[in-house]
């Protein structure tokens, strides 16, 4: 009797033990993953692991439903997906402001929700978002970044000059980078001596 009581409390400190060897491993996974980026993305990756824990502390006293756990904790996949993407194409410690929605969620973004099918990447829409791809992470999102009142700004005052001189205004879009269908953004550049 001993002896099994000894071996059981063994088998549970083995399976303590591993369990805290795997935490440790995926933790240092996400760090070491998260240093290539500077210390901009890395904050926003951050972000995102804090709303995850929200998320995942909430289902855990039961006061969201399993739909809407799976749909915040699939969004917040999404919006890192692209965050990393974006990252990495640009080589750039910048992030846009990222909204992800579903389809059935353009309406908390757009008045009148465009169809996604006519979607271009780099578009404008509204003059408020720029259409950066989708992101299939459990489900299909529809990934924007919002744009600055400045970048509004200038749309509006293009409008207004194409609109003046007669001409149809042309809509806004950037060109893909590479293959990946990201938008692109012009690199920061620092000046003067090291």
């Amino acid at each position: 009797m001993k002896r099994r009581r000894m071996i059981i409390r063994f088998g549970v400190v083995w399976v303590l033990w591993l369990a805290l060897c795997g935490v440790v491993l995926a933790q240092e996974t996400i760090v070491s993953e998260d240093e290539e980026f500077g210390p901009v993305v890395r904050a926003y990756l951050g972000y995102l692991r804090g709303e995850q824990e929200v998320v995942d502390d909430r289902a855990s006293r039961h006061e969201i439903s399993q739909r809407y756990y799976r749909r915040n904790s699939n969004r917040i996949r999404a919006l890192r997906q692209m965050a990393i993407s974006i990252a990495r194409e640009t080589g750039n410690d910048y992030l846009p402001e990222l909204e992800a929605a579903a389809r059935d969620e353009l309406g908390t973004l757009f008045e009148n929700p465009p169809n996604p099918r006519r979607f271009r990447i780099g578009e404008v829409l509204n003059n408020t978002f720029r259409y950066l791809g989708s992101v299939r992470a459990g489900e299909l999102f529809y990934v924007f970044a919002r744009l600055d009142p400045y970048e509004q700004a200038e749309l509006m005052e293009k409008e207004k000059a194409a609109t003046d001189s007669g001409k149809p205004p042309q809509p806004e879009t950037l060109a893909p980078i590479n293959t990946g269908g990201e938008p692109t953004r012009p690199r920061s550049v620092l000046t003067g001596s090291p």
